[in-house]
């Protein structure tokens, strides 16, 4: 039915726009499509952070149209708060189906040059599982776990040779997918480095040899990949990674797992700023663990160091990292937020102060980041049953998004009784995403007790909750 109704709309916009332009013109992309329940009534192409077109849907929920100057590559469309990854190089006409219900498991590709698309969203939603996989099987031992990642390497190859064999592919998006396929493994393989140094470090003297050999194939450079999630996520692994591997070595009397702590945030910046040459992927990573460090400071003294340290790079966005400072003096530890406001799951708009009655943990999400969605609610689902005592409050960041929102909740079943909305704010929607990574530990009149505990399920943080509560 899906397929029958693409070319339905295939057809329809191609009518229209051939009466503008009846030739074949291969140097020119078209896009076009249909959004079932849109959220907006437009959709944005961008690549690199830089908005190519914005195409407006029509009274239909269709929209259409030719695109110049398109290199070879990937792109990002974006129907805010979903966005997907697609293939585009001239001569290309995709159309695009998709239900915002259950946008990556509805999106359609068709047409010329869409076999590209189809396979990098095949490959992301395989990779979805994947982040399933290694939160059950971070707990066997290295030998069975390297098994299992050989296993789903070797299996994506096999499909990607078949795909290739069945389909006239560039070769440049050869060389996009073959590598994808690579950062998938290497990522498999970071992750669980990771987990079982820290959950399991009797594991770590079973590490096979050569288990960590890919990272000499790591290029902190690929211009090819620099805005592919697969590429991204690994390279943010391994710095995470070799942080704790650093303070382990350097400092074996220190908790060395606190990723949100400013010296594992400092050597992850110092890494990077150390391997890569490239300023679009340096940049991004410094400002991810820029914002960071300053999202978690509790006090004026601490966020000078942060920012001396931020001015000692040759970071491009400096500015925006001052001005982020100004707002977290807002979120010392001491201030109130009790007139900040929010909205509850009846659309009605309330205060943390109408909230909070006891002692509370503010805990902040996105529907844009849904592996750490999911890992949240089910870590916080474990600490609510634990510690009764204490109010675990969920407050979405994505500001303007309450239908998406509230769907979330309800088709994971999450509990809304004390999940909340921001509601307004003086700043932008960049700048609320930066403070996704903070918790706030709040007394019972919405003061801020405590903010630079990051979310965990260790005895380490569970220590802090005891402690917050006999406060």
């Amino acid at each position: 039915m899906r397929r029958l109704l693409l070319l339905s709309i295939f057809s329809t916009i191609f009518s229209i726009v051939g009466c503008q332009n009846k030739s074949t013109n291969t140097d020119k992309v078209y896009i076009g499509g249909k959004i079932v329940n849109p959220n907006l009534d437009y959709v944005i192409l961008s690549r690199d952070e830089d908005i190519i077109d914005t195409l407006k849907l029509n009274n239909d929920n269709q929209f259409g149209q030719y695109l110049n100057d398109i290199d070879p590559g990937i792109y990002t469309l974006q129907h805010n708060p979903e966005n997907q990854v697609i293939y585009l190089e001239p001569g290309d006409s995709i159309m695009i189906w998709v239900n915002t219900y259950d946008f990556d498991q509805s999106l359609n590709f068709s047409g010329r040059g869409s076999q590209e698309s189809s396979f990098l969203l095949d490959l992301f939603l395989q990779n979805r599982a994947n982040n399933e996989l290694i939160l059950n099987y971070y707990k066997i031992k290295p030998e069975e776990f390297k098994h299992i990642s050989d296993s789903i390497h070797k299996k994506r190859l096999e499909e990607f040779n078949e795909n290739s064999s069945k389909n006239n592919l560039s070769d440049n998006f050869k060389k996009i997918a073959r590598q994808s396929i690579d950062y998938e493994f290497y990522d498999l393989r970071e992750r669980y480095t990771y987990l079982i140094k820290k959950y399991y470090p009797e594991f770590t003297k079973l590490i096979p040899e050569g288990f960590n050999d890919y990272r000499n194939s790591l290029d902190f450079n690929n211009k090819l990949l620099k805005n592919y999630y697969l590429y991204t996520n690994t390279i943010d692994d391994y710095l995470r990674t070799r942080a704790v591997e650093y303070c382990i070595d350097e400092h074996k009397d220190r908790d060395c797992f606190n990723v949100s702590n400013f010296d594992n945030i400092k050597r992850r910046a110092v890494l990077i700023d150390s391997l890569s040459s490239t300023p679009s992927i340096r940049n991004k990573f410094l400002d991810l663990l820029l914002s960071k460090a300053v999202t978690m400071v509790t006090n004026k003294e601490d966020l000078k160091k942060v920012l001396h340290f931020a001015e000692s790079l040759n970071y491009q966005e400096i500015e925006q990292i001052r001005q982020l400072s100004k707002i977290q003096e807002n979120y010392f530890t001491g201030k109130s937020v009790a007139n900040l406001t929010l909205l509850n799951t009846n659309s009605e708009e309330t205060t943390y102060g109408d909230v909070i009655d006891k002692k509370s943990i503010v805990y902040f999400w996105s529907a844009n980041n849904i592996r750490r969605y999911i890992w949240q609610f089910r870590t916080i689902k474990k600490l609510e049953e634990k510690y009764p005592e204490l109010d675990f409050i969920g407050v979405n960041l994505d500001i303007g998004q309450e239908k998406k929102w509230l769907r979330i909740l309800d088709e994971n079943n999450y509990d809304q009784k004390n999940q909340y909305q921001l509601s307004k704010r003086k700043f932008s929607n960049d700048v609320a995403t930066k403070y996704l990574y903070r918790l706030n530990f709040l007394d019972k009149n919405a003061v801020i007790a405590r903010g630079d505990a990051p979310l965990s399920s260790s005895a380490e943080f569970e220590s802090q909750l005891l402690e917050f509560l006999n406060q």
